[in-house]
Order: structure tokens, then C-alpha cells, then sequence
């Protein structure tokens, strides 16, 4: 380049500049960037000396025609230098549709040149109207929440001030929250005027949000503000604010963000409202109730239910839906208790009834659902108020190809029903109930276990003790000849633990009858020696499953053992009700042997340990009996002195004297000890 007098500039070629931009390889082309960066910077490239303004839009080009990474950042290093020096005309085009479509292009690139792209946007973004362009421009606003979200030094600063700096535009704020970031949205939510306050409620209304999205909107503080949206805002605002908030309420903590919001009572008098314009919003009220009642901290408003229960004559079938839905959330809490005692005492059953003939699928099965929750803990009070009419729908249910929920309510209902109604039990025999159970569970049990086949088996399980009950044998006889007992068995494997636990009560009230039916039933003769196959250890008789109903046939000693030995602990009572029929006093040798055989020392051990109080002192009980046999203290001795002589010395005091018999077994103890 030629040199002029000290103190004046050095001219700069800028036509051999442009020819090397426009026709350099990619390897050239990065060189000269280099160069013209470097003037830039010294001040020798400026609006004069590009007097045409043809340097920017040559560089452009070759910034979204390159293939060459490093030549990309070399050319946006070049033009953020340029920036400064050029006039405005060169400003515009760099930040042109075209040109900051090149730019964001970079940002899914790698590392040096998404930093230098992210930059460069941010130094153009001070223009207001550049501003609006990134946000229209495909993919930018993801990109760049894509990169906040990385926490990768260099962008994720960089990334977080170009946001903020777009969140100016409520637009781009839609479109952050559309990508997941939902600052920006939750700041307009608090401090915006009332037109952006509504237009980002509606947006949140109309989103699809994954769970976490949901979440992170309710941490993030969007409830309260959509709350007092709904409390104070005229007519649009509210409906805007109940649609925003029945999207994020089906999310759990969402639901508790809710009812601590207070707006519980707003919802309700809402719902009790005659008020014609405000008729639109109780559907909306309605469905945010039935999705926060599914929190436990619902239970603290003591009377959302009775509300809830006195609306359902009075509302439309989508309302009425989701205040049975609501009420069945509520009921089905497990500390729910005192809420369904409340329910009950305002006419909840009777309320329900004309229900179980509803057309609409979705309520009626919603009513039995309730009905079912409402008869956990009132059995008697229900069987008081369902008629044979009643039973025969339940029936009819049962037996028809109707929902598998429709059919596990109903079940579940029939299951609640006391067992010791012999009417009840007669009725439910006439009409063939049995045998479908038994089929269905049969159809159902090596399925998978989806939430609804679930409560269906466990409902089975439980109706099904209704027809093993030890004082009916007859009734015993038909559900073992119906084919019971290998399914009940099954259960034991496949179920959950409440179907497993009931399960167990059945087998432990057929099992009850069998040291009886094998006196009834001894031969006075054999002409034939008996099979070895047929011949229990047990019951020293030739036991089969259908005529004395022994578990040690039917293969269920194991399954039970396991239910022990697993990390729930909700069926260990019935478990030990069906393995103690084994040890009953004629027996208790032999039934000891079998019970050991399928590992059960170690699982009533761990009982012993770890169970609650009436599970410790029966398998204490049975403990006892096993140790008596020399055998069994010589192989489980050490095992087990230390667990009870810890359990002894903290235990309960009723376990004592048991443990003290069990401890003079293994010879730890004298018989005449202060433990007996």
C-alpha cells in the first residue's frame, strides 16, 4: 500500500480487497477477513474509504455461501469490526433478514463460531427493529434458548442478555415460552399492562406443556399472578386466567401452588354463582377443582366436599363430571377418612345411586368410582342402603362388554360389601357372580399390569373372599370346583400387593377346612396303595386341591414365602393367616417342614424384625413351633439369637414371653426364665 506523509492515513485498496473477497478460496477468504478486521480496528476502513458500500454486502455473501467453519468466524469477527466504522446504510444490510438468517445458522455450529455468531447478534440487537427481525427469523429464539440452557461458558451469558434484550417484544417472549424458558413470560404476567397480562395467560392456556414445563412454570411463580388475574380482572381476564391455570393444574405441585394461593373458595363461589355472565367460567372452575383435589392438602378445606356434593344435581353433565372426579380425588386420599364419613353423612350413597343407570359412560363410571371409595370403610352402611336392584346392575356390569373401569368399580363395590350378609352372598350366587369373576380374573391375571387391570384384580381378589369364607364350605366347594384356586394362586406371583394380600385371606380361609375335610374323608379301606403323587406331607392324607383344598398341592407355600421376603408389608397379616393353618397343632411338625423347606425361617425372621406388632407376634408364634425341631436349631441358631435377643430387649413387651420360649429352644435361655 502506498504511504503519505506522517500523520495522514495510509489509503486503503479497497477494490483489491473486494476482488479477494468475492474470488478468494476459503482458505484466502479467511485471510483477508483477518486483514480486514485488523483495519477496522486501526480505524483504516471506514465510511470513506468503502464509499460504495460494497465490502459488507460482498462478506455476506461469502458468509452464507461458505462451507468453511473457520472462514465463517474470520468473516463475523470482520464484520462486528466493521460495525463500527461503517456508515448506516452497511449497518442495515448486516442486519437484514438474509444476513442475520446467516447468523443464526451459526448458532447450531460449533463452538468458536456459535460464540462469534451469538455476539454478533447481540452487538446488532441495540436497534430496536433488529430486534423484532431475530425474533421472525426460523429457529433463532429456540437456538438461543438451546444455548442458555447448555451453560457453555461464552454463549450461555451471552445467549441469557440477547434474550432478555428480545423479550422487549412480547412475541418473542410467546416464542421463548413455546421453547421452555418462561422468565420473560412470567415477568409480563407480574409487571405488564393488563393487554400483554391477558395475552400471555391466553398463550399458556393454548400450549402444549410437557410435565415439566408445567413445573417449571409453577416454580418459576405463574400461578399466583394468574390467580390474582382470576380474582380481580374484569370478565376476559378471568376467563383467560382459569384456562392458563387448567393447563398447569394437572400437574401435582402445581395443584398444591394452587390451593396455598387460596383459590379454592373463589372456585367454589364461582361454581354457586346464578350470575349469567359468569356461567362460561364454571366449567373451566369446575375442571381446575377436579385437577387440584387430586393434592391431599385439599383435605384442609373440610368443606369442598360437602360443596362439591350439594352442586351435582344442580350442574351440567360436564360439570357434574368433573365434581364427581373432584370428590372421587378427595375420597380416595389415603388420610381421607373424616372426608368420606362427611360425604356419606350428606346423603353421598343415596346421591349416587340414580347414577349406576347414567347413560354418559364417563359419569356413571365416575359415580361408581366414588360410590367404591366411599364403601372402604362403611361396608355395612352400604349393604343398608344398596337394594337387590342395585346388586343386579352390579352384576350386569360385570357380565356385560362394558369398560374394564367400569367393571373394576363395580367389582370394587361388591368387594366393600360385608361378607358376612348372608343375603347379600345368596343374591350374588343366584346370579352366576362367581363364575364370572373367576373367568375374568383368568382372562386378566397373566396380562400386563396397566393402573386399570390392577384395581380390577384387586377388586376381584377382594369379592372373591366373599365366597371362600371358612363357615360355608358348601360355597367353598363351587369356587374351588369353578376352577379358584390356581388363580388365586397366580396372584400371589402377578398381582399387586392388595390383590396378593387378598388373595391370601381366601387361601387362608380354604386352607382353615382342611384338617376337617381330610377326617370326613378318610378311607376305611384302600384296595389300591396309595398314590405317591396325591400323598400330602402336611395332612398325612392323600390331599388333593379340590377335595381338602391344601395349599401345599396347590404349590402356594412359596409364592406366600416370597410376598414375606419382599420389600412390602401390606399383606404379611393375611400371608401369615394362610401359612399359620399349616402349624395348627396336629400338624405343626409337618407344616413346619414345609414352610422351612420353601425358606421360610428367614422370611418370619425378617417379619419378626421388621413387621408391625400382630404380624411379629404370629410369626413369633411360628417361630416357636419350628424351633422345637433339632434340626431347625441346628441349621438357623445362629441367625437367629442375635435378632431375637435384640428384639426382646427393644421389642414390644407382649413379645417377650414367646421369644423367651423360642430362646430356651436354642438353649439360651432356662425354661424357668422371668421371660415366660
Amino acid at each position: 500500500m502506498p504511504r503519505t506523509a506522517r500523520g495522514v492515513r495510509a489509503a486503503v485498496d479497497v477494490e483489491e480487497i473486494l476482488v479477494r473477497v468475492k474470488n478468494g478460496t476459503d482458505a484466502e477468504l479467511g485471510e483477508v477477513a483477518r486483514e480486514v478486521a485488523a483495519l477496522a480496528e486501526q480505524g483504516r476502513l471506514g465510511e470513506d474509504d468503502d464509499e460504495d458500500g460494497v465490502l459488507v454486502p460482498a462478506l455476506l455473501a461469502r458468509l452464507a455461501g461458505s462451507g468453511n467453519a473457520e472462514a465463517r468466524v474470520l468473516i463475523m469477527a470482520a464484520l462486528r469490526r466493521l460495525q463500527g466504522c461503517v456508515g448506516g446504510e452497511s449497518k442495515e444490510r448486516m442486519a437484514c433478514m438474509e444476513a442475520l438468517s446467516s447468523i443464526v445458522r451459526s448458532l447450531s455450529r460449533d463452538v468458536d463460531e456459535r460464540r462469534e455468531a451469538i455476539a454478533m447478534l447481540l452487538d446488532l440487537s441495540d436497534i430496536p427493529q433488529v430486534r423484532q427481525r431475530i425474533g421472525r427469523v426460523k429457529g433463532s429464539i429456540v437456538m438461543l434458548v438451546t444455548l442458555r440452557n447448555a451453560q457453555e461458558p461464552g454463549t450461555h451469558d451471552d445467549a441469557e442478555k440477547l434474550l432478555h434484550m428480545l423479550s422487549s417484544n412480547p412475541q418473542n417472549v410467546l416464542l421463548m415460552a413455546e421453547a421452555g424458558y418462561f422468565r420473560p413470560l412470567i415477568h409480563y404476567l407480574k409487571e405488564g399492562s393488563d393487554m400483554n397480562k391477558i395475552l400471555m395467560a391466553t398463550a399458556i392456556s393454548k400450549m402444549f406443556l410437557s410435565e415439566q414445563m408445567k413445573s417449571s412454570l409453577g416454580e418459576d411463580g405463574a400461578v399466583e399472578p394468574l390467580v390474582e388475574m382470576f380474582k380481580s380482572g374484569n370478565l376476559e381476564a378471568k376467563h383467560c386466567a382459569l384456562g392458563a391455570l387448567l393447563n398447569l393444574s394437572s400437574s401435582l405441585p402445581n395443584a398444591e401452588f394452587l390451593i396455598n394461593s387460596g383459590i379454592t373458595g373463589p372456585l367454589l363461589q364461582l361454581l354457586f354463582s346464578v350470575t349469567s355472565v359468569l356461567m362460561t367460567l364454571r366449567e373451566p372452575a369446575s375442571a381446575i377443582l377436579a385437577a387440584i383435589a387430586q393434592s391431599d392438602r385439599i383435605l384442609l378445606h373440610k368443606d369442598v366436599a360437602p360443596q362439591l356434593l350439594s352442586l351435582l344435581n344442580l350442574s351440567s353433565p360436564v360439570i357434574q363430571l368433573h365434581l364427581l372426579r373432584a370428590l372421587n380425588s378427595i375420597s380416595g386420599h389415603t388420610n381421607a377418612k373424616r372426608a368420606r364419613s362427611k360425604i356419606r353423612q350428606n346423603g353421598g350413597v343415596q346421591l349416587l345411586l340414580p347414577f349406576l343407570t347414567e347413560k354418559n359412560v364417563d359419569i356413571k363410571v365416575a359415580a361408581l368410582n366414588l360410590m367404591c371409595n366411599l364403601s372402604k370403610d362403611a361396608s355395612q352402611e352400604l349393604a343398608e342402603q344398596v337394594r337387590e336392584t342395585h346388586l343386579d346392575i352390579f352384576v350386569k356390569i360385570v357380565s356385560s362388554p362394558t369398560s374394564g373401569d367400569e367393571k373394576a368399580a363395580a367389582i370394587g363395590i361388591l368387594s366393600n360389601l360385608p361378607v358376612t350378609d348372608k343375603k347379600i352372598t345368596e343374591f350374588l350366587t343366584e346370579a352366576n357372580l362367581l363364575p364370572l369373576l373367576i373367568s375374568l380374573l383368568e382372562t386378566n391375571i397373566t396380562a400386563s399390569l396397566t393402573p386399570q387391570r390392577m384395581l380390577l384384580l384387586e377388586g376381584i381378589a377382594g369379592a372373591l373372599v366373599r365366597f371362600t369364607v371358612p363357615w360355608d364350605k358348601k360355597l367353598q366347594s363351587l369356587a374351588v370346583g369353578l376352577g379358584v384356586f390356581p388363580c388365586l394362586v397366580k396372584l400371589l406371583s402377578e398381582g399387586s400387593i392388595k390383590a396378593k394380600s387378598k388373595a391370601a385371606t381366601s387361601l387362608a380361609q380354604l386352607s382353615q377346612n382342611s384338617m376337617v375335610l381330610r377326617k370326613t374323608k378318610l378311607p376305611r379301606w384302600l384296595c389300591v396303595a396309595p398314590s405317591a403323587d396325591t400323598y400330602c406331607l402336611v395332612h398325612n392324607f392323600q390331599c388333593t386341591v379340590k377335595s381338602t383344598f391344601c395349599l401345599a398341592k396347590a404349590g402356594a407355600v412359596s409364592p406366600l414365602v416370597q410376598i414375606l421376603e419382599g420389600e412390602e408389608h401390606e399383606a404379611d397379616g393375611a400371608v401369615l393367616e394362610a401359612l399359620a393353618t399349616l402349624m395348627q397343632d396336629e400338624i405343626w411338625e409337618n407344616g413346619s417342614k414345609v414352610i422351612e423347606k420353601a425358606s421360610g425361617v428367614h422370611a418370619l425372621l425378617r417379619v419378626a424384625e421388621a413387621g408391625n406388632l400382630n404380624s411379629q407376634e404370629k410369626a413369633i408364634w411360628m417361630l416357636e413351633r419350628i424351633f422345637r425341631l433339632e434340626a431347625h436349631r441346628d441349621r438357623y441358631s445362629e441367625i437367629a439369637q442375635a435378632l431375637l435377643i435384640d428384639l426382646a430387649q427393644r421389642g414390644d413387651p407382649t413379645l417377650k414371653p414367646m421369644i423367651g420360649k423360642i430362646l430356651a429352644h436354642l438353649e439360651l435361655l432356662q425354661t424357668q426364665s422371668s421371660y415366660f
